[in-house]
């Protein structure tokens, strides 16, 4: 679906326009969870884009941040792959699942392993991230870590 208030709303999210965003929000709710051609919800544009205050507002309305693009990321997994500790932390509090496997059957603890993302790692596996959750091609965190010569994370992994 790309209507024409969709596009808007998720202009509106790109650019962190809050006035335009909470306007949306109110008048058309229906659209909260809705994503382009590639499966870009508002969450997953303002976490993209690094907007803080847009993800709070969009969590505040009622945004499910589980839900993927076409290849199954998630917000959450754009956070990480981003480097964006504050909106991934956001995302968690709000009950994002780090569990979520997208379309490679990769999760967010795999994205976290890959791109030496340690601290937002134990942040996971605080909120319940399965460590043995292997992606298509039968890889661990633990195997990416190893990978990725990530040895504080190859540690951590193993002592949890």
């Amino acid at each position: 679906m790309d209507s024409k208030e969709l596009l808007f709303f998720l202009d509106a999210c790109r650019r962190g326009d809050a006035a335009d965003v909470t306007k949306m929000c109110q008048l058309f709710p229906e659209l909260i969870n809705v994503g382009d051609n590639k499966g870009f919800t508002p969450l997953i544009i303002a976490t993209y884009n690094d907007q803080a205050e847009i993800v709070e507002i969009l969590l505040q309305a009622g945004a499910d941040s589980n839900i993927g693009d076409r290849n199954g990321n998630t917000a959450l997994m754009g956070a990480i792959f981003k480097g964006y500790d504050a909106i991934a932390h956001k995302l968690l509090d709000a009950g994002a699942d780090p569990n979520v496997q997208n379309g490679q059957c990769a999760t967010a603890l795999t994205f976290a392993a890959t791109f030496h993302r340690n601290q937002l790692a134990q942040r996971l596996l605080q909120a319940g991230a399965d460590k043995s959750i292997a992606d298509k091609f039968g890889k661990t965190p633990l195997d990416h870590a190893r990978v990725q010569d990530n040895e504080a994370l190859v540690y951590i992994l193993e002592a949890t």
